[in-house]
């Protein structure tokens, strides 16, 4: 975040009287303001740390099984949310009394049969599931029998020049690969860690591109005394379904399979490292395999929680002022979880993101006597589905409960109970033209060093909100070692300062709403949005993709003005199903093609646009 620095009346110096006369003029002209504006808004008390405490203790109890998509305690803590609105009579804002239901993925299933039958001229093994091999629960389902190739480590990465499946037919048929990549790559990039080519969701959309059938994963060469482990079902994250039979098998399995070959799969990775070039070859025409996977993607039903404080013009076009959070978390850990050692007990996430929730339910408290008084209303917002990929609030801005237009600013707050050094970071004071003076005169005696950024897109429920054009601020109190971890506990919560930072935001979000005039919407310049916009790998191709989940491709929130995308012709709404000669069905895909492609090359790329397809050529440009 760019660290903004406040320069105070004392430091500014004039280089005239004139300049001096004009310097005290506005001056007294902000101070009038200023006060006439304190005058007429209603008298907040200050937020009650105990009273904000005891809310993050009920959110992150055992009770609510760390408030995970799917879960009783996501449901408890919703209900919990919904008596308190009840409790201070705010308005019921959802479709559904104060909820607002819509329906996630919260994971897969091996369904029916899951089943690996080896056959070779001398007869046939059979494999025993989650024994000798395991389905990626991001696996298409299906069944394939299909001559075998060793593909190395499946890559193809032009950058290193090296491809595992150059001169290799690999359609229609399994394709059998390590895990990882050559140790060169990690030399030749200047990176010491792995690149982008060695996970395993990567190599699936490589080998479905390529025309394989299915894909099979193997560990490899192993460390001493490491054990030749498969992959617990649904520990690694990739798509709904990332289009090809995706599983993996025990290295002393595909040993058996290679050894008509004359060489071990350790044999030929270390052929492969010493020389940093393929080693690919097609089994011998008797070695096939049969393959089934069957798996069924859950689904539950979670809720958005709503109030509404109305203001002096109460009624469906009254103007307003969004205070919201995220209420979700991890449950017992999923992929997800920076504690992997630890998935199954509870992340009870006390400061992700029962800190911001408990936050929204003070300043709902505080603000709740003051029906009608202000010029606009507020709508509190507790958003489900925020670990998920922000499905929450990407759900609301789609079918909106209040007028899309009529809203003035978010305010989101996301982990801001554990406030260090008095350090906080505010994002996007520049998606306003009135933001950075709002939060400026709002925070001037919190004692708080305050770290401005002026973008508004990052990984939390605001960003559904910038990309309809709705100026946001992100109140945030920064990282820690406990991040998505069981170790995320009350006990941990600084709630004397979290409770200043919510007078801020109080102050920040009374202002908004009783000010005259809205602040005007502002695109920032250079920012880097998630997905195909200005951030990760890749050229730069200046879309903002839609969290919400569409049948298949990707569609876009927003186009970045002046971008490649923009300049193509391609619009909001958007879906994007083609990149060149590549199917795009979800966000990896694209991450994926945008990665191979080139600063600088055109390329040709379909897209839905009410139902219609569309195409555009798109030249992709250096990253700024």
């Amino acid at each position: 975040m760019q660290n903004l620095r406040i320069v105070s009346a004392g430091q500014i110096r004039g280089s005239s009287d004139r300049a001096a006369r004009g310097f005290v003029t506005a001056l007294f002209a902000l101070f009038v303001f200023t006060s006439l504006s304190l005058a007429t808004a209603p008298s907040v008390p200050a937020a009650d740390p105990q009273r904000y405490l005891d809310d993050i203790k009920a959110l992150s109890a055992p009770a609510m099984e760390g408030r995970g998509a799917g879960t009783k305690g996501l449901t408890r803590a919703a209900h919990l949310i919904e008596q308190r609105y009840k409790t201070l009579g705010l308005e019921p804002a959802g479709t559904n009394s104060y909820f607002q239901p819509f329906t996630v993925i919260t994971g897969a299933q091996l369904k029916g049969k899951n089943s690996f039958v080896m056959l070779t001229g001398s007869g046939k093994r059979e494999l025993k599931v989650k024994q000798d091999f395991v389905p990626f629960s991001f696996s298409a389902s299906g069944s394939v029998q299909a001559p075998m190739v060793f593909a190395g480590y499946g890559i193809s990465a032009d950058e290193f020049h090296y491809d595992d499946y150059a001169g290799l037919d690999v359609k229609d048929k399994i394709v059998l690969v390590l895990r990882y990549e050559p140790p060169s790559f990690a030399a030749q990039s200047g990176d010491h860690g792995l690149t982008q080519h060695s996970q395993v969701v990567t190599k699936a959309i490589n080998a479905r591109n390529h025309g394989a059938k299915a894909l099979i994963l193997v560990n490899g060469k192993l460390g001493d005394g490491e054990e030749d482990l498969l992959t617990r079902f649904g520990s690694v994250s990739g798509p709904e379904n990332v289009g090809i039979i995706f599983l993996q098998v025990k290295n002393d399995v595909a040993d058996g399979w290679l050894k008509p070959s004359g060489k071990s799969l350790g044999e030929l990775q270390a052929q492969i490292n010493a020389a940093s070039k393929p080693a690919s070859f097609a089994l011998p025409e008797n070695q096939n395999a049969s393959v089934t996977v069957s798996i069924a993607t859950t689904r539950s039903p979670v809720n958005n929680v709503l109030a509404y404080l109305p203001g002096k013009t109460p009624g469906p076009n009254e103007e307003y002022v969004i205070i919201g959070a995220h209420y979700d978390h991890l449950g017992r850990g999923n992929v997800d979880s920076l504690a992997p050692s630890q998935i199954g007990q509870i992340h009870p996430g006390a400061d992700d993101n029962a800190s911001g929730t408990a936050g929204v339910l003070e300043l709902a408290r505080l603000l709740a006597p003051h029906k009608g008084e202000l010029r606009r209303g507020i709508l509190f917002m507790n958003f489900a589905g925020e670990e998920l990929g922000l499905l929450g609030s990407a759900a609301w801005v789609k079918d909106p409960t209040r007028p899309l237009d009529k809203a003035v600013a978010m305010l989101n707050m996301d982990m801001i109970g554990r406030i260090k050094d008095e350090k906080v970071y505010i994002g996007g004071v520049g998606t306003g033209s009135t933001l950075k003076a709002v939060v400026e005169q709002a925070a001037q005696n919190s004692g708080f060093k305050i770290e401005y950024s002026p973008g508004g897109y990052s990984s939390s429920d605001h960003t559904s909100f910038v990309a309809r054009k709705i100026p946001v601020l992100f109140f945030f109190s920064g990282l820690h070692s406990d991040y998505h971890k069981p170790s995320d506990t009350w006990e941990k919560i600084n709630p004397e300062s979290a409770a200043r930072l919510l007078n801020v935001v109080a102050a920040t979000g009374e202002q908004l709403a009783d000010a005259e005039d809205r602040p005007a919407f502002q695109v920032v310049a250079d920012e880097k949005p998630p997905g195909g916009g200005g951030s990760g790998y890749g050229p730069y191709f200046g879309s903002i993709p839609d969290f919400g989940e569409v049948e298949t491709g990707v569609r876009f929130a927003d186009i970045k003005p002046n971008s490649p995308a923009a300049k193509a012709g391609l619009k909001a709404g958007d879906i994007l199903v083609q990149f060149n000669d590549k199917p795009i069905k979800n966000l990896y895909d694209f991450t994926d093609a945008l990665r191979r492609s080139k600063v600088g090359e055109v390329v040709e790329v379909k897209v839905l646009r009410d139902g219609q397809q569309v195409t555009a050529s798109v030249k992709l440009e250096q990253r700024k």
